[in-house]
């Protein structure tokens, strides 16, 4: 069973995917769930849950900006309204969500959040892989600190544009996902993405700005 754990929709400022092509590409290239991770609303999720199936499972959560950095939350039913660090997480565990820090130590994106050693009895896992993480010493970092805190190693493409969707994610025997993050039966496969995809992005900021401004 292979998910992608990271992926944002037109409900992110930065997306433009629709909930139809995100499932359509997720099936295409051999995922058997995805998640939808948009930034600062469940929105996403909850527009593509109602497209979910037998052949793909979707798994509701978003990207959370805290006063740290970003904190991605799976399974999530309810908006988070904290952009406290502590708050976030409290309302993701409020309902029974996973907390995982994605692109964690990247130091050329001011929203990743670098977490230290007390940190680790907040999380429950840590994005080892990103698709999106230009120097690849940041997520060798990120695996160094999952292995060393004995916590679960997830990944994601971080995909903006469906031509990343599948390009990083993990792999588990078991059908039941969240008991096979939480009982750490997971194991993470990827490739870094193009950097037009980059380019793509700060593109559809600047013009999105340029619209509402």
């Amino acid at each position: 069973m292979k998910y992608d754990l990271h992926t944002h929709s037109k409900y992110s400022s930065d997306g433009i995917l629709e909930s139809k092509e995100i499932k359509k590409t997720a099936i295409k290239n051999g995922l058997n769930g995805i998640a939808i991770t948009d930034h600062n609303t469940i929105k996403g999720g909850l527009e593509a849950k109602k497209y979910e199936t037998k052949e793909l499972k979707i798994v509701i959560g978003s990207e959370i900006s805290t006063d740290r950095g970003d904190v991605i939350g799976l399974f999530l039913s309810e908006e988070i309204k904290s952009n406290d660090f502590y708050g976030v997480i409290s309302e993701i565990k409020d309902q029974n969500g996973v907390v995982i820090i994605p692109h964690p130590f990247d130091e050329s994106r001011h929203s990743a959040l670098h977490p230290t050693d007390k940190d680790r009895k907040y999380l429950d896992c840590i994005e080892g892989f990103n698709s999106r993480c230009i120097a690849q010493k940041y997520n060798n970092k990120a695996i160094e600190f999952g292995k060393k805190h004995k916590i679960p190693i997830t990944a994601g493409s971080d995909a903006h544009f469906a031509n990343e969707i599948g390009n990083a994610g993990i792999i588990t025997d078991s059908e039941d996902l969240l008991e096979a993050i939480i009982r750490n039966e997971i194991r993470i496969f990827g490739k870094q993405s193009s950097i037009l995809n980059h380019v793509g992005t700060k593109a559809i900021k600047l013009w999105r700005k340029i619209k509402s401004g």
